[in-house]
């Protein structure tokens, strides 16, 4: 009798027990379990809920025995993984493999791109320089006309539109506009006079970026930037050499002083644009596609130029075949300028990036001397390094600003 209610007590535990404690009863206790099930059928529900047989032969037997154990094994292992500290836990995942690792980029990269842009753009001013039968402007008709044809395909295949934000369709329009005067602006300095001074002069426009952004951006501005502002007027002034300054018997200019007067006051003017434009697109942000940003550059930039060539009458078709190349490759090198320009600034930090951008004035000199021959007078060298000082100098400052803050 009291055997009898053992195995009634045992299989009400076996019931609310863990499954592995029912198979350690059973393989101690099978003959008695077997005695009960001849006794109580009434009890077979509660074995089918634990899932539990009687085997009757010894082969049976050692079977369930083994599946009993390495089911005991696998709770056991479950548990340990789970109470185990985690300092002291290993894990049956492997390592993920050197191969699968996900790539490091480049330490290099985004110098690289800006450097590629800066001789692209160095390209660009030295064509220009080159096709003397053709205005300014005309040219860069030709340039925007190329660029919105490489661009159009870009805004269909990233699904962009053609307009953009609503909210952001002035800045646009605004981008595009002073944009492409800088650019007009650029390409007439370069014809008016020396290659070297027009690119010196219109690099100077990150020294008015800072001031213009703390004018509209309400920006911080130091010391600082007063110096470099002051450091970049001494420049220009030298490069430009005002006859109520320097005299009216000037050397080194190319031409008469008057188109050397007229260049001068072009590339400052495209400083000025320049800046603006950088000012323009650091509010709008990223909220607006650089595509998009692009296609108002070309497209305004194409409608100003038509219409300001057709009112001055200066109209031409290149009668050359070298110089339609020269009007493509100028398209071409501009897409692929602003491009990796882009590409570095999403890599690099922004002061890396105008540093490096100095290289275009290393260059412009560069290709002055060897395609012009003419080589720079003392008072250009003087202007340029005051002007190359003053931007590297903002370039630095920020740059240390920005890793202060990091």
């Amino acid at each position: 009798m009291s055997e009898r209610n053992n195995c009634t007590r045992g299989r009400a535990s076996a019931a609310e027990d863990d499954v592995s404690v029912v198979f350690h009863k059973l393989v101690v206790s099978h003959d008695k379990e077997s005695h009960c099930d001849q006794e109580n059928d009434s009890d077979e529900r509660t074995e089918e809920h634990i899932h539990l047989r009687c085997f009757r032969d010894d082969a049976e037997r050692t079977e369930e025995e083994d599946e009993a154990e390495k089911s005991r094994n696998s709770q056991e292992s479950s548990e340990k993984k789970t109470l185990c500290p985690p300092a002291f836990c290993v894990t049956s995942t492997p390592a993920t493999p050197p191969d699968e690792e996900k790539p490091k980029r480049c330490p290099g990269l985004g110098l690289f791109y800006a450097f590629l842009s800066t001789v692209f753009f160095s390209i660009i001013a030295l064509l220009v320089k080159t096709i003397q039968d053709l205005h300014s402007i005309e040219i860069s008709a030709f340039r925007c006309f190329f660029q919105m044809l490489f661009v159009m395909p870009l805004l269909i295949y990233n699904k962009t539109g053609f307009l953009g934000p609503r909210d952001k369709r002035i800045y646009l329009v605004l981008r595009g506009f002073l944009g492409s005067n800088a650019m007009i602006m650029l390409y007439y300095a370069v014809q008016q006079m020396p290659l070297a001074d027009a690119t010196v002069i219109m690099f100077s426009n990150p020294v008015f970026t800072s001031l213009l952004a703390w004018i509209f951006l309400k920006e911080k501005c130091t010391i600082w930037d007063c110096v470099f502002t002051v450091f970049t007027l001494t420049g220009v002034i030298l490069i430009a050499r005002p006859p109520f300054l320097f005299g009216e018997h000037l050397g080194g200019i190319e031409g008469n002083y008057t188109n050397h007067i007229k260049g001068t006051v072009a590339a400052f003017a495209g400083a000025i644009g320049a800046a603006f434009t950088f000012i323009i697109l650091r509010k709008m942000g990223k909220s607006v596609h650089y595509y998009l940003s692009v296609w108002y550059y070309a497209v305004i930039g194409f409608i100003e130029s038509v219409i300001t060539v057709s009112v001055l009458g200066e109209w031409k078709i290149p009668a050359c075949g070298r110089d339609r190349w020269l009007l493509m490759l100028i398209a071409v090198l501009g897409i692929a300028g602003q491009t990796f320009l882009t590409k570095a600034l999403q890599i690099e930090k922004a002061g890396p990036v105008s540093l490096m951008r100095t290289v275009d004035v290393v260059l412009a000199f560069f290709f002055q001397f060897v395609f012009f021959s003419r080589a720079p007078t003392w008072w250009s060298l003087g202007g340029s390094l005051c002007i190359v000082a003053s931007t590297s100098g903002v370039a630095l400052r920020k740059w240390y600003s920005n890793s202060r803050k990091h």
